[in-house]
């Protein structure tokens, strides 16, 4: 029997590929789309799907939001992710999912998720059949008190469940509010530079200079706070009230005077940039110096 999908992304061209690709996989019946995740609940609640193609990452509720509801409402259709977060990002999201698919979409990558799902939802009907098969008084009464158990196991689930998916909402919302790419002017032209291409940004002259290795040029943003709030705070570091650096694009630690020290950096110019006396302490406890 073919297994009935609704397939959940904000791209319109993401959901006709993964459409596509079921189609020449046979077995799965698309029976809806949706392109937001307030449609996706609707469609799901309506439809009942055996499983749900969900991406992570979509304008309003995010694809683990989603989840969380299906879960709230006790909802059985079973979950495959599908996202651009790379391999390691993904341990995270096997939470609640029959498994997960990394975008571009491989053929027998997805083959082998709805082999998957397939296997599951066949367990889930055989586990149905037995308890609608039990018959007698007092193999009801034991029945019952199975369900009992088995209801409150699946509350507990529902409730690690829950807690595991805030977790990684909120890491995910984190890395939504930071940009991988930012614009920086150079010259009369504004370039897009990833993220940790960037070696160090400074504060010069009401400007905010950012430079990597291929460009120096200045920032948009007002402050080094607006800046800084936006790159990941494990990279980069405020050394110094004017100037925030890539911790992985220092060259060399040089000492200075009263156990400060400089940081030279891998820029083409090897630029020297102080380290505050307060943030001195916390390069001392990272590097072990």
């Amino acid at each position: 029997m073919d297994l009935r999908a609704v397939l959940v992304d904000d791209e319109q061209l993401a959901r006709d590929e993964l459409g596509y690709l079921l189609g020449q996989l046979g077995g799965v019946e698309v029976i809806g789309q949706a392109g937001n995740g307030v449609e996706a609940l609707s469609a799901i609640d309506r439809l009942q799907p055996d499983v749900v193609f969900l991406d992570v990452q979509m304008p309003g509720l995010t694809g683990f939001e989603v989840a969380r509801r299906m879960l709230d409402t006790h909802n059985e259709s079973h979950i495959i992710f599908v996202t651009a977060y790379d391999q390691h990002a993904i341990e995270a999201f096997e939470v609640n999912a029959v498994d997960y698919l990394l975008k571009p979409v491989e053929q027998a990558r997805l083959e082998l998720a709805v082999q998957r799902a397939r296997r599951r939802i066949e367990v889930d009907r055989m586990d149905r059949a037995a308890t609608a098969a039990i018959g007698g008084t007092s193999t009801a009464v034991q029945a019952g008190l199975n369900a009992q158990e088995r209801a409150g196991l699946n509350a507990q689930q529902r409730a690690g469940l829950n807690a595991q998916l805030e977790k990684i909402i909120q890491l995910v919302a984190e890395k939504q509010g930071r940009r991988e790419r930012l614009a920086i002017k150079v010259g009369e032209r504004f370039l897009l530079v990833q993220a940790d291409e960037i070696i160090y940004a400074s504060l010069a002259d009401d400007n905010i200079a950012v430079v990597t290795a291929q460009h120096m040029g200045t920032s948009n943003y007002r402050t080094l706070d607006e800046l800084q709030a936006r790159l990941d705070p494990d990279v980069f570091w405020r050394v110094h009230r004017s100037h925030l650096v890539n911790i992985n694009k220092i060259k060399e630690i040089v000492p200075w005077f009263s156990r400060n020290y400089i940081l030279r950096m891998k820029d083409p110019k090897s630029t020297e940039i102080p380290v505050s006396r307060t943030q001195t302490r916390r390069l001392r406890e990272y590097l072990k110096l």
